[in-house]
């Protein structure tokens, strides 16, 4: 009598060749129900190494813009504040300027809505031409307002006014900046690419501390608030015509291309999802970029932002000490931003970003206590350890944030998400410690804010599917060579060879028992 272990060894040899004739119908509506159909060459996109470069570039001039400008204002608050409102208490003052740079987030969330949806549905590049303009224009024209001893009330609301325009170009920038590197770059990559994007954001904002820095050794207080302050941003000008010359010469992404051909192929000429029907389909994916975001511009806002200000209103060291530390420090992050953004590549993006996060809610009162001392080492080496974590944040999300969307919904999700949570919880950071800190005299605050922004962001990241290494959704893997293609796609093809072994063999062993 035959052993049933025997028949089914036997079986199984006999099969790992090719399915059994009495399992071959089965076999055959498992392919056509559960499998793809195989993937060839042609399916891969290989990314042109120049067009990713000149992408990564373009992208990133967008977000140095951007953060050139913000950086003049943060550097500049104290001086904003007595050219702009009544005289007062410096306190007053300082409130007042932050209250118009968190008023310009509030209508991020508004621009997300409007550039995002665009953006997925005319294209990546066009609207990122079109919000460099805004953005340009925005900041350039800052520097033409009269003081309020000029013109009185209209000085604060004009300055208002061109932040509103500033803050509404920006909820369709980083999120339209982020699509386009992550769609250009390749799967292994990813990571480090993305970080360009934010070795931009340090490096606009190092020009304007520069730049500011220079004025005010350069120049007397009283030139300083007399006209010395419109320099920087009028500078704006001739930087928003570079990008948008940059980023008129580039094509739209791959992804973004394959997604308008299928699109053409069933005559469809617009996404099929509305931007409320997409928030309600995505909502998961959208509560974890708000915590993400949350992390990563709370502690970027009070570093770069807030701490500016902290140093010479709080702590007493004259501004050019306080620009001085803050500059060395950012140039010091740049680098630590893209090694991140290499190790994102190799350890995964949750790793990374966990470590950051525990680090704030562990550092940050040491941090800020050593800050506190005033000892001008001391500050460097909290205002140092902020920064190091931080680059976690930096080096990472770029890449990370993406790739919690499809292609058809990507832009306009990152974009609503992004500036919803900056709104809420990064653009008001500077006003909210600054007026904790002034209400209840301890200068600790800033760091209890970190430790919530930590808490927030371990926990999002919890829920974080790894994405490294991975397409995005939606898309076909990105390669950087045909042979690299070629070599996926043999990988592929044993992998579903092995499943159809696993299958024939698991269905064997059901007619058995």
């Amino acid at each position: 009598m035959t052993d049933p272990k025997d028949t089914l060894v036997s079986n199984s040899r006999e099969n790992s060749a090719q399915p059994h004739s009495s399992h071959l119908a089965f076999w055959r509506k498992n392919q056509k129900t559960n499998q793809k159909p195989e993937m060839t060459v042609d399916d891969i996109t290989i990314v042109d190494r120049s067009m990713l470069k000149r992408a990564v570039g373009a992208a990133a001039l967008g977000n140095a813009m951007e953060w050139f400008d913000f950086g003049v204002y943060s550097f500049l608050a104290v001086t904003i504040g007595k050219v702009f409102f009544p005289s007062g208490s410096p306190a007053a003052q300082l409130i007042a300027t932050f209250a118009a740079f968190a008023a310009a987030f509030l209508v991020r969330p508004l621009g997300g809505m409007v550039f995002g949806p665009l953006g997925d549905r005319i294209g990546r590049q066009k609207v990122l031409a079109f919000t460099m303009i805004m953005m340009a224009v925005g900041t350039f024209c800052i520097g033409l307002i009269p003081s309020y001893e000029s013109i009185g009330i209209a000085a604060p609301i004009l300055l208002l006014v061109a932040r509103l325009v500033q803050g509404f170009s920006t909820g369709g920038e980083y999120g339209g900046a982020a699509t386009f590197i992550a769609e250009y770059s390749t799967d292994k990559r990813r990571g480090f690419m993305g970080s360009w994007l934010e070795f931009g954001t340090f490096g606009g904002y190092l020009l304007g501390a520069m730049l500011v820095t220079g004025l005010t050794a350069a120049m007397p207080e009283e030139t300083l608030l007399a006209w010395g302050w419109r320099i920087p941003f009028f500078i704006a000008a001739p930087l928003g015509l570079f990008g948008l010359y940059i980023r008129l010469k580039l094509e739209e992404t791959p992804a973004f291309q394959k997604h308008m051909e299928k699109q053409e192929a069933i005559e469809e000429s617009k996404p099929k999802m509305g931007l409320f029907e997409m928030m309600g389909t995505y909502w998961q994916q959208m509560l974890k970029c708000i915590g993400l975001v949350l992390l990563f511009n709370v502690s970027n806002y009070m570093l770069t932002s807030y701490m500016p200000s902290y140093l010479t209103g709080v702590l007493g060291l004259s501004e050019l000490s306080g620009l001085m530390l803050i500059m060395v420090v950012m140039f010091i992050m740049m680098p630590l931003t893209l090694l991140w953004g290499h190790w994102n590549d190799r350890l995964g993006r949750k790793p990374v970003i966990m470590f950051g996060a525990l680090g704030l809610i562990v550092l940050a009162i040491p941090s800020l206590m050593l800050i506190g001392t005033g000892s001008m080492w001391a500050v460097f080496a909290g205002l140092m350890i902020l920064g190091v974590l931080h680059t976690c944040f930096s080096g990472t999300m770029p890449s990370a944030l993406p790739a919690l969307f499809t292609t058809q919904t990507r832009y306009s999700a990152l974009a609503v998400g992004f500036n919803i949570s900056v709104s809420l919880f990064g653009g008001t950071t500077p006003l909210i410690t600054s007026w904790l800190v002034s209400t209840t005299g301890n200068h600790l605050v800033p760091a209890y804010y970190l430790m919530g922004a930590g808490v927030i962001g371990a926990i999002t990241v919890m829920f974080m599917r790894e994405t490294a290494r991975k397409p995005l959704r939606g898309s076909a893997p990105a390669v950087a060579t045909k042979a690299e293609a070629k070599a996926l796609i043999h990988k592929l093809r044993l992998r579903r060879q092995r499943k159809e072994h696993d299958l024939v063999l698991q269905n064997n062993q059901s007619t058995v028992n």
